[in-house]
């Protein structure tokens, strides 16, 4: 059994990312803030969250052998970027309608819909300027060619698990078809909505890291089991898609062996992965 320290390791590679967005979206006089849109911005990223995207792109690079430099940290903190515009979109009247996100009331209930808009807009584009920064920041301290190619990679990871392949197609799925019945329609769901921009994390972090092709797909295979596992995890939490419970209980134990399984070319360093996944089952 490894005497790794999940909590340990959870509070300090949180404490990097919040230290990150508190810097680089500080507070901006109003006479400067047009619209409120940077203190919108402020208000749905700042909010108490997991950071769990970006801690899976800084452990996956982990395991690969990076340490989270600040280029990495940022590249890591621009998933998050995208998952909180994904969120303040999600709550709008024309989704799902929320009034309360993490303990607060909802982007566009103190902001209204159209600066709530604006604000997701501004942390999408956002988040691909902070990975190209990375990139230039990670070329002009190395001075690897090869560096500029793995960023264009990460670019692509990332936008393929947010769009209208992942992300954004679930998002389109979910508003557009009856609620799933069978566990295979509630887990192509899960795939796409919530599993796609896992993988993206994983996907990231990796060729960040300069991983070989076995070790980047691997990856590939931790992320796209663990993101259904964990919506299966959040499902039988919130009790969600009732008439599937118990097959759902049954997958979130394969899901999770299997994202384990995928970590086996790795050592010590993927424990933060292999612990993240065994917190699906252990609740």
């Amino acid at each position: 059994m490894s005497d790794f320290e999940l909590e340990s390791w959870l509070r300090t590679r949180r404490a990097e990312i919040d230290a990150l967005f508190a810097a680089r979206l500080a507070i901006v006089p109003p006479a400067e803030d047009p619209g409120r849109l940077v203190e919108a911005m402020r208000y749905s990223l700042l909010a108490p969250g997991k950071r769990l995207r970006p801690l899976l792109v800084l452990a996956a690079a982990e395991a690969v052998g990076r340490e989270p430099d600040e280029p990495l940290l940022l590249a890591a903190a621009a998933v998050e970027l995208v998952h909180c515009y994904s969120l303040i979109h999600d709550d709008l009247p024309a989704m799902d309608d929320d009034d309360v996100r993490r303990g607060q009331p909802t982007n566009h209930k103190v902001f209204g819909e159209a600066t709530a808009i604006l604000a997701g807009d501004a942390l999408l584009t956002l988040a691909f300027a902070w990975l190209a920064e990375a990139g230039a920041a990670t070329l002009a301290a190395t001075g690897d060619p090869l560096v500029a190619k793995r960023h264009l990679r990460a670019v692509a990871a990332l936008a393929k698990g947010a769009g209208m392949s992942g992300m954004v197609r679930g998002q389109a799925r979910d508003l557009g078809e009856p609620p799933p019945e069978s566990l295979q329609a509630v887990e192509r769901l899960a795939a796409e909505k919530t599993g796609a921009l896992f993988r993206a994390a994983l996907e990231v972090g990796s060729i960040l890291a300069d991983a070989g092709p076995a070790q980047e797909e691997a990856m590939i295979r931790f992320g796209e089991s663990y993101g259904v596992a964990f919506q299966h995890a959040d499902d039988l939490v919130d009790e969600d898609h009732v008439t599937t419970q118990n097959e759902a209980r049954q997958r979130l134990h394969v899901l999770t062996q299997t994202a384990l399984d995928a970590l086996s070319l790795f050592n010590g360093r993927a424990e933060p992965l292999r612990a993240l996944a065994r917190r699906l089952v252990d609740g």
